[in-house]
């Protein structure tokens, strides 16, 4: 039965929240205009922080690539909650007490705010309070949890101490947070875009922002179609940043894809929400459908474009789940990519300190529910008052020697190596190719992505990012091209799926040379 469960592999993955509601095709931007506010990103911090400028005053523009809520926000666990591993402790530790407060606040505020914004403007979007739990299975880590409950308490978050969860899931301890919650973040999201534009604000979609320019304190964003929009303020909002001019931030971040399955089980669930805190780490909530109540199981992660199967973290996924409940269908399965800091602190306020109106939030980890909703509060109250009390805690241009040089050091290092490596591994030269499968092959000194689809047809790239020039690795499970430096994903034809890259892969060098090479060969 176990091994029946994988057939949901032999489908493409499919998040939950992206199925309906349907959501409105918002117009591609064709002209020149100016903006008071340029927010480039349609995920939930776009989105919140448009909101929240128009109650402000404001009519800010929103810059989507692609669909608003289809990238990291549309493939999230989507909880509510300002526990986010045991982060609180090490913050008290790592930097200082005044920087915990800043962060309990700003991510307890985050879930008011969004409870406030689903009443007020009657959102139906299965918004239901939880409690979140943080479990250790190692009797090694009772002090961690011990640790965390003394330092959330002294910070006014409601934490406890607990000895078991409701399920066959042997812990030695654990930390409760009252007062937290869960939603389908999509509906409340679009409901917010719904309402903004329907009071004047603009949102464009299929419009990627492919470059900046700063003159005389006006930024000016070009699109990939060749459109330009002028605006004194600006927010880069695009999860991982596509600018790498100023802020080094490609220096700064690395990504890490995580996986979840939704499951049908013939057990009731207990209710509440759950992380493991050792290796390899498990997620659990529920969410209502209406087939049924679905079990979110997450977890098994790695770096973007650093796995040999990823069809294999689904896989481990599908296992735990038949541990430890009867399963008795899988609908759905997806993936998730999160932007991650060097010192685990999100940068989010002024771009660099020496570009006044340029803003940025990212490196929510994989937090973004409300890291993302306190960062569009806190880039709200920079714009408009000149500051935000949570701001040092967040601020981009922050260093700690202690948490970051070590971190930085490892991230870089292992950029180095995947940059090198690509160019010099060694590859297949006569392999053929089996349908639905994908691979970087080399011919006549030439490399090349090879994809060939269930029909049989080729879809040849050249693997290069457009990024910064890494060499692209074949992701099996979710049939695209991914980047082990900077975690950018293109399809297997090429297109941009997830930034740092701005360009296509066909944009390159001619993958025509490659076609005429590769054309006999499968």
């Amino acid at each position: 039965m176990q091994h029946d469960l994988y057939d949901i592999l032999k489908k493409a993955p499919q998040s939950y929240w992206l199925t309906p509601p349907e959501q409105p095709d918002y117009e591609k931007l064709t002209g020149d205009l100016s903006a008071e506010v340029a927010i480039i990103g349609g995920g939930i911090a776009g989105i919140t922080l448009a909101y929240l400028l128009y109650k402000e005053g404001l009519r800010p523009v929103v810059l989507e690539a692609n669909r608003i809520l289809f990238g990291t926000t549309g493939h999230t666990t989507a909880k509510i909650t300002s526990q986010h591993d045991l982060i609180y402790d090490r913050i008290t530790t790592q930097f200082n007490k005044d920087f915990a407060r800043q962060y309990a606040a700003a991510n307890e505020s985050a879930i008011r705010e969004i409870e406030n914004n689903v009443r007020e403007l009657g959102i139906d979007c299965d918004f239901k309070p939880e409690s979140a739990f943080v479990f250790a299975r190692e009797e090694a880590n009772i002090p961690k949890i011990h640790a965390e409950v003394k330092a959330a308490s002294e910070l006014g978050i409601k934490a406890e101490y607990v000895e078991s969860i409701p399920f066959s899931i042997p812990i030695k301890a654990g930390v409760r947070f009252d007062n937290q919650a869960q939603f389908h973040p999509r509906k409340y999201l679009l409901a917010l875009a719904k309402y903004i534009a329907e009071k004047g604000c603009s949102i464009y979609e299929r419009s990627p922002v492919v470059d900046l320019e700063e003159a005389d304190g006006v930024y000016t964003l070009k699109t990939a179609g060749g459109s330009k929009v002028r605006a004194r303020t600006v927010v880069i909002a695009s999860h991982y940043p596509f600018f790498n001019k100023a802020g080094m931030y490609f220096a700064r971040l690395y990504v890490e894809r995580s996986y979840i399955i939704a499951v049908r089980t013939r057990e009731e669930y207990p209710g509440g929400m759950y992380i493991g805190l050792e290796e390899p780490v498990r997620s659990l909530r529920s969410q209502m459908s209406g087939e049924g109540m679905l079990t979110l199981v997450g977890g098994a992660s790695h770096k973007s474009g650093q796995a040999e199967d990823t069809r294999a973290y689904y896989r481990a996924l599908i296992d735990f789940a038949a541990r430890h409940f009867t399963v008795e269908d899988i609908p759905f399965h997806w993936s998730a990519q999160d932007c991650m800091t060097l010192d685990g602190l999100p940068y989010v306020g002024h771009f660099t300190s020496d570009m006044p109106g340029l803003y940025v939030a990212t490196g929510f980890g994989k937090w973004g529910m409300t890291n993302a909703t306190a960062s569009a509060m806190l880039i709200r109250d920079q714009i408009t008052r000149g500051r935000s009390e949570w701001e040092d805690v967040y601020d981009p241009s922050r260093f700690d020697l202690a948490a970051s040089v070590k971190n930085m050091v490892v991230q870089n290092a292992n950029v180095a190596v995947n940059l090198v490596k690509g160019k010099l591994e060694p590859l297949p030269e006569d392999e053929d190719l089996a349908p639905g499968e994908g691979k970087v092959v080399e011919r006549d000194g030439r490399r090349a992505g090879v994809y060939k689809d269930e029909a049989g047809k080729l879809h040849i790239v050249d693997t290069t990012c457009t990024h910064m020039g890494c060499e692209l690795n074949w992701n099996s499970a979710e049939k695209s091209w991914d980047c082990p430096c900077h975690g950018s994903r293109f399809s297997y034809d090429g297109e941009v799926i997830e930034g740092p890259a701005v360009r296509p892969l066909n944009s390159g060098k001619s993958v025509n040379t490659f076609a005429k090479l590769f054309k006999d060969e499968f």
